[in-house]
């Protein structure tokens, strides 16, 4: 089959496009308003940018009712928000905190109940995942706001640099890599589905020299 979205009906039940762009990470951006309201939530249109400086970015789509996401106005009016990690073991916090609250409610309030506990940043008291392996402090850089075709097709994608990285020590392997399979990040799928990464295989680009393989590997 083959169908042209933006001219035809999807053909199948459930619509293929986020299901076919995946694994997605997530970004689990906590963040905190101008008055101190604490707030955080999943974003699975989350990724890296570049290295040199490392910068990130995440796509938030509005509310139907036109409204912008809190984490967007947060990153915009204080200037940070925080990425952490999302494990298997923080899954269902992960859930939970994606819950639409009425306004004054705190997800943190609502995490709390599975195990879930504060540290705060050191550039902007904003709360991080106490249990969460890897935490980025981001500076905010510029929002690009995107027209949709409806109001929650319309997207703000912020971007950031990374100012601050914060890794547990025990998740260090010895040689000094992050160790994936131990953390077990998960990863947004399409419907309602995820998935946990628990096996990697390394595979280097023949050919490549010493500069290029360093930087694939991260090499310092």
């Amino acid at each position: 089959m083959k169908y042209r979205p933006q001219h035809e009906a999807n053909p199948l039940p459930f619509s293929p496009f986020k299901s076919s762009t995946v694994p997605r990470p997530i970004g689990w951006l906590s963040s905190v308003s101008t008055d101190g309201m604490e707030n955080i939530a999943p974003y699975s249109q989350w990724q890296n940018l570049t290295f040199d400086p490392p910068m990130v970015m995440f796509s938030a789509n509005q509310y139907p009712d036109g409204r912008r996401k809190d984490t967007v106005l947060n990153a915009e009016q204080t200037g940070w928000f925080v990425w952490n990690m999302a494990t298997y073991d923080l899954r269902e916090a992960v859930n939970v905190s994606a819950m639409a609250l009425e306004p004054g409610e705190s997800e943190w309030d609502r995490i709390a109940e599975h195990g879930v506990t504060k540290v705060y940043a050191d550039n902007h008291p904003i709360p991080m995942v106490a249990e969460s392996p890897v935490r980025f402090e981001c500076r905010y850089h510029s929002t690009h706001r995107i027209k949709g075709d409806s109001n929650v097709g319309t997207i703000d994608v912020v971007f950031a640099h990374v100012d601050t990285i914060h890794i547990d020590d025990d998740v260090i392997t010895a040689d000094g890599r992050i160790d994936i399979p131990r953390i077990q990040p998960i990863a947004r799928l399409g419907y309602f589905d995820y998935t946990v990464v628990r096996e990697t295989f390394e595979m280097r680009v023949p050919g490549a020299d010493g500069d290029a393989q360093a930087g694939l590997e991260g090499r310092s």
